[in-house]
């Protein structure tokens, strides 16, 4: 005779909702962690930006610097060349004026050669 046996079957429903609670864990932990590392990564890019902006910003600031010294001393020798040819020409002045036929020759001279010079 088949006699049928029960075996206690423990409450598969707890089962099912202990397994549900411990991917619902997992998945939070997973969530969590990635999360952070979003964050921290986030961050890292954060920093880099900023530090390659304060890094453009000092090399600009140098630029500019460096142009405005470079103008500055462009101005000092425009200044001196004019002062030096201020001063070529007066003593040319008072050249002609000490020596005028002295002088006349001289341009004469200078003139017949220059135009030999161009002619060829």
């Amino acid at each position: 005779m088949n006699k049928q046996v029960e075996v206690p079957v423990p409450h598969t429903g707890n089962r099912i909702d202990e397994k549900a609670e411990r991917i619902k864990q997992a998945t939070s932990e997973a969530v969590a962690s990635t999360k952070e590392a979003v964050e921290r990564t986030a961050d890292r890019v954060e920093e880099s930006l900023h530090h390659a902006t304060d890094k453009a910003a000092h090399a600009a600031s140098r630029a500019s610097e460096k142009a405005a010294d470079l103008g500055e001393r462009g101005r000092e020798v425009y200044d001196e060349t004019i002062d030096r040819a201020d001063e070529w020409l007066e003593h040319a002045r008072d050249y002609v004026r000490a020596k005028p036929v002295q002088s006349v020759a001289i341009a004469l001279g200078a003139g017949w050669l220059l135009g030999r010079i161009l002619r060829r």
